[in-house]
């Protein structure tokens, strides 16, 4: 299966809309959303095509091939809106062998990352920042590195160098495939669709055990 992952569209209609369109040129099976899909929060400013329903119902065109989880600003109207799913505080997908941990990142669940079996990827938004790595990992996770083959600092997407083209095709880094062994728990931040807080909005795609960022 070929997953898209992307979080944090805080009701920001265009974004939202290069997202799916994004979702049908990758040719991905399902599209998995980390949370903070409809509100745009409290702390956040509004992001530019602000339109919570009209996201609502462009999501909602995919519901049956959408997988959801809560994040800070989900509630029980969102989940009125939404024809899928987007209330659970996480969710595991097993693609194959792997073992994919969905969540939001602001609630401590560091019980469920610790049971996860070897070789476990565990997705997280929240921060807004993307990246591959411990730095990657949800707060709630004390110290990343501590998990036991768990991705360096130095293999993170921050290493990556996006490509002279930008869009869609610009990869700011990967991990997975063939050189050497899995780590034991990869942590993946797609960043943010709506207010992303490193510079560029982007997303992830996971395929048969690797993953890739890309900006939007």
């Amino acid at each position: 299966m070929r997953y898209l992952i992307a979080s944090d569209i805080h009701g920001a209609l265009p974004a939202a809309e290069a997202l799916m369109e994004r979702f049908r040129e990758e040719g991905a099976d399902r599209l998995l959303l980390l949370g903070d899909l409809l509100y745009h929060g409290p702390r956040n400013p509004l992001p530019t095509g602000y339109a919570p329903a009209e996201v609502a119902r462009l999501l909602n065109r995919y519901a049956d091939r959408i997988t959801a989880v809560r994040g800070n600003c989900e509630a029980e109207v969102d989940q009125m809106m939404l024809d899928f799913p987007c209330l659970g505080d996480y969710t595991l997908v097993v693609d194959e062998s792997t073992t994919l941990l969905l969540t939001h990142g602001h609630l401590n669940l560091g019980t469920v990352v610790a049971g996860l079996p070897a070789g476990s990827f565990v997705f997280s938004g929240h921060s807004h920042i993307k990246g591959i790595g411990p730095q990657a990992a949800p707060a709630f996770v004390r110290d990343a590195a501590s998990f036991p083959g768990s991705r360096r600092a130095g293999d993170s997407a921050d290493d990556g160098r996006r490509d002279s083209e930008g869009g869609g095709g610009g990869v700011t880094g990967e991990c997975g495939g063939s050189d050497g062994p899995a780590p034991a728990i990869t942590f993946v931040n797609p960043g943010s669709i709506g207010h992303p807080k490193d510079g560029s909005a982007s997303y992830a795609l996971y395929e048969r055990g690797a993953v890739k960022l890309h900006m939007l």
